[in-house]
């Protein structure tokens, strides 16, 4: 049935995980374990055409604006801990819009869209309660940041939480997302984005959960391993909360990654590259939808659907508007999720990113008119076809259990454009461009048309000013 004719407004949980392979699910390789998962997909709709940003932030500005980083100066890198920069304050956000309509709005986990100011923290952006941490990564067990600058990063409300010091961070966050599910009154819809520390690093995990895996015999990938069963476990939890509370029967869960496994640990296997680059191993993202509102499930989607289309997906199962957002990337995919109908998206940008080879703090387009610089990193999918362009590296990763299984790029190291049937070619083996040089020319028109639109790159300088030990030893606010 229509999400819209059991309730007007379902509940919403989002799940997001952190730095998850492609290849690290049950569903797509038996020797992972993960139960709760593998049974939520199979219960809802599996997408397996899913796109997310190759690196943290960028993913999460665009779950919540709907929009492309290019559009706020966003296009490179993460939002570091130590520059002042964040979400643009006058970017409209997915939570602020879902209050609007009624929603409680609860936010628990990894933010990492800035702190400099606190109206960029997630109070002030949406969210009525949060319970989780402003930067990107963190001890799972003190919670403090170490490094050059270091702090706890730990934050009840706008305080600091001082007394979890020793409990696990997957095993907190699905506890602090556990208890605002069951204190939630059915009289009102919420909106749960639950944003997992895991399984980013650094590699932690309870001892018990790697004897599941004794028989990886690299130590980083076999903590890896019990990372991510540890977090199946978390979302099993949530789960029963759900169902315990009586909300799982309007109620709209939705699993994604931000970005592909790094090099070092997981497996996007087969798909080419890692976090950090445009191939599709830190693109394509473990992503599905499940919940009795949907039309047809227990089945898989190669619907078109990229991490921008959340904004005003979910703004049209709950009844809320778009109007007076700027203008939106994303698409509603409610339809192609929900019935298996085609998806209103045909084309995805990537990203451009001028900064890439060099950290620049100046700024000056490389395309005018119909021409873009191909050493520009960059890369665009229209239909089957993606173009990609600038240095890009990265071969293929099997997973082998003494993490041997590298195979490397064979393209030689000056090669700055490639042009892909990803259709045919998920796995970016066959280069195309030669034998395709109108479509290259069309996809590269496209990418100046883009880049023409893109507003100037911020990175603001270094702050020292933000250190925590200038600030009662804690992470937060420093302007």
């Amino acid at each position: 049935m229509e999400a819209n004719r059991t309730n007007n407004k379902p509940n919403i949980i989002f799940i997001l995980a952190d730095d998850y392979g492609w290849d690290d699910i049950g569903y797509h390789n038996h020797l992972i374990h993960t139960p709760n998962l593998d049974r939520l997909a199979s219960e809802g709709v599996k997408l397996e055409n899913y796109y997310v940003q190759p690196i943290c932030s960028p993913s999460r500005e665009q779950l919540m604006t709907g929009r492309y980083q290019i559009r706020y100066g966003l296009q490179h890198g993460i939002i570091r801990n130590d520059r002042p920069h964040g979400l643009p304050l006058d970017e409209v956000t997915l939570p602020q819009r879902l209050k609007e309509i009624g929603y409680s709005t609860y936010m628990v986990g990894k933010w990492h869209l800035g702190f400099c100011k606190k109206e960029y923290t997630p109070l002030y952006r949406g969210f009525d309660k949060f319970y989780g941490f402003l930067t990107g990564s963190e001890d799972y067990w003190t919670h403090r940041r170490y490094g050059w600058y270091s702090g706890l990063d730990l934050r009840d409300q706008e305080k600091p939480a001082l007394d979890e010091n020793g409990t696990y961070s997957t095993h907190l966050f699905a506890k602090k997302a556990s208890e605002m599910i069951l204190k939630h009154k059915r009289s009102q819809p919420m909106f749960l984005y639950l944003s997992f520390q895991a399984v980013h690093g650094p590699r932690q995990v309870p001892e018990t959960y790697l004897q599941e895996y004794m028989d990886i015999n690299d130590n980083f990938d076999r903590i890896y391993a019990a990372q991510v069963t540890a977090m199946d476990e978390a979302v099993g939890n949530v789960t029963k909360a759900l169902k315990t509370s009586g909300h799982w029967d309007n109620t709209v869960l939705i699993f994604s990654t931000d970005n592909g496994a790094s090099k070092r640990v997981g497996s996007n296997w087969p798909l080419r590259g890692w976090k950090n680059t445009l191939w599709e191993g830190g693109v394509r993202g473990i992503g599905f939808v499940t919940s009795n509102l949907l039309e047809k499930t227990g089945r898989k989607s190669d619907a078109l659907i990229h991490i921008s289309d959340w904004f005003p997906t979910l703004l049209r199962i709950s009844n809320g508007s778009t109007t007076g957002t700027k203008p939106l990337d994303g698409f509603d995919v409610w339809d192609a999720i929900s019935t298996g109908k085609t998806s209103p998206r045909k084309e995805l940008l990537h990203n451009i990113d001028p900064f890439y080879d060099a950290q620049t703090p100046s700024y000056s387009p490389l395309s005018c008119d119909n021409i873009f610089n191909t050493s520009t990193y960059a890369a665009l999918r229209t239909g089957n076809w993606k173009l990609v362009t600038g240095y890009q590296g990265a071969g293929w990763k099997r997973r082998g259990p003494a993490n041997d299984g590298f195979e490397e790029s064979p393209d030689p190291p000056d090669k700055r454009l490639w042009l892909f049937n990803i259709h045919n070619d998920p796995g970016e083996n066959h280069d195309l461009s030669k034998a395709h040089p109108d479509i290259v020319q069309d996809l590269l028109e496209r990418l100046a048309a883009y880049n023409k639109t893109a507003v100037p790159i911020f990175w603001p300088d270094i702050d020292k000013r933000m250190n925590p030990q200038l600030h009662g030893d804690v992470f937060g606010p420093w302007l």
